[in-house]
């Protein structure tokens, strides 16, 4: 008796059902006339959530002024900033750390000011250092109304690429020679290569996104990160963090407390 042969996979002729499907010039229409509504309900709800939370993130401040390096464990918590303070003279250095905040813009909350405000340290004699990620509308907004619920179609068109110009703040180093971002600049030509943390500061750009995840994300969730209530595959990427031989500065622990996962032996 014989048998059909079985075809080899990828030999089906069958057309593809979800090929070759027509969209109306009507229902294209349709369709980004809905995204645009979805778009500004999600940005009236982003901005009443920023002046809703103002007051828990007050509170939050005033205690967390109280627990010895609060922010400087919540950020290396976090792998991103982690990373980018891998020389073990930034984390010494950002251990004066005592407070952190989020001053957001009146217009266009999506813009901000991060504040660090340090204690007295062998560093620098800054008590603030601030980077600025400053809104820059075009000219068309300064002629546009908002509208019942403050908006604008500028607002409505926002580009982060576009309309925000980052800063770069002076560091007033106690030691110039031994500037922590001369000691480790960041490598132009090797983006890679950020150097000392401190880079942040001094150089506007801020092509790792740091601004933004230190505000949307550590600052947010800042509790959780101090605690190490994080997925645990964050965790992970400190585990296995190498020595910096260059540093002569001794090692600050700012990886505790860490309440679900413990650092592996």
């Amino acid at each position: 008796m014989s048998g059909k042969k079985r075809a080899s996979p990828g030999t089906d002729t069958e057309k593809n059902p979800l090929e070759g499907v027509e969209l109306s010039d009507e229902d294209a229409q349709k369709l980004q006339q809905v995204q645009k509504q979805i778009e500004r309900t999600e940005l009236l709800l982003e901005r009443r959530g920023h002046q809703a939370l103002l007051p828990a993130y007050e509170k939050r401040r005033s205690i967390a002024k109280t627990i010895p390096k609060f922010w400087p464990v919540a950020l290396m918590n976090h792998p991103l900033i982690s990373f980018q303070a891998q020389h073990s003279i930034d984390r010494v250095a950002l251990s004066y750390l005592e407070d952190l905040w989020i001053a957001r813009d009146a217009k266009e909350p999506r813009c901000f000011t991060l504040e660090f405000y340090f204690k007295s340290n062998p560093y620098f004699t800054d008590s603030v250092l601030k980077k600025e990620y400053k809104y820059v509308p075009s000219s068309a907004a300064a002629e546009e109304e908002p509208d019942e619920d403050g908006l604008t179609p500028t607002m409505l068109d926002f580009s982060w690429a576009r309309d925000v110009n980052p800063s770069a703040t002076k560091i007033n180093w106690k030691d110039p020679n031994n500037a922590l971002t001369k000691l480790h600049p960041r490598n132009p030509t090797c983006p890679a290569e950020a150097g000392s943390f401190f880079n942040f500061f001094e150089i506007a750009s801020d092509p790792f996104d740091i601004g933004t995840t230190i505000a949307n994300e550590v600052f947010v969730e800042a509790t959780d990160y101090f605690l190490g209530n994080i997925p645990s595959d964050e965790l992970d990427s400190d585990d296995e963090e190498s020595d910096d031989d260059d540093d002569d500065a001794d090692e600050i622990d700012l990886e505790k407390p860490r309440s679900k996962k413990q650092k592996k032996e």
